[in-house]
């Protein structure tokens, strides 16, 4: 029963779900503020275009897709994951696969920068899960290599709500977060120790 109370939902505008853990609840100025992992695996597809800013003429490079463009591939990247028994799902705020991942495999990473901010890019890992053709346009299938977390806000009724990027600067400039935040950062430390 223990586990059930550690779990929420995130809902975004289109109704859907996201079924959470809840890594650490805190109280802040007398709100209680929740760090949620997803219970399924985060998903994300890419496609393989052509990088114009590379003089080589087989240059290529991966990027993110818009809705339109998942609403068109979904079917055909549910019947990939399908095949290795994973059941991909359309979760609130990311795609999330169901079932077990297949273990990490030097050959399978992929390092993506990622633009943070105009001009700040950081770059992340992927694990490759399978590859697609749809309408003669390659895609990738991936989930990341380093946990995806929500900050969330409790609200009367009990539900976690996102807080807008101005909320969470607002927030983490505060004392008392910096003190949690460094607490977070000693048991992590910790838990990959024990790794």
């Amino acid at each position: 029963m223990e586990d059930e109370a550690a779990m929420v939902s995130l809902m975004d505008e289109e109704g859907r779900t996201l079924l959470c853990h809840v890594e650490n609840s805190m109280q802040i100025q007398g709100k209680e503020y929740v760090l949620l992992l997803p219970v399924d695996t985060p998903i994300e597809i890419f496609a393989w275009t052509e990088d114009e800013e590379d003089p080589d003429e087989e240059a290529e490079m991966l990027v993110d897709i818009d809705e339109d463009e998942l609403d068109e591939v979904f079917s055909t990247a549910r019947a990939v994951l399908a095949e290795q028994d994973l059941i991909l799902n359309r979760s609130a705020l990311t795609l999330t696969a169901s079932g077990d991942i297949p273990d990490v495999d030097e050959e399978d990473i992929i390092a993506l920068d990622i633009e943070e901010q105009e001009g700040d890019f950081n770059q992340e890992q992927f694990q490759q899960l399978a590859s697609f053709f749809f309408e003669e346009q390659e895609y990738v299938i991936c989930t990341p290599l380093d946990p995806l977390l929500f900050f969330a806000r409790m609200t009367a009724e009990g539900k976690p709500e996102l807080l807008s990027p101005e909320e969470f600067q607002e927030l983490v400039s505060l004392d008392e977060f910096k003190a949690l935040q460094s607490q977070l950062e000693i048991q992590a430390a910790e838990f990959d120790e024990e790794d």
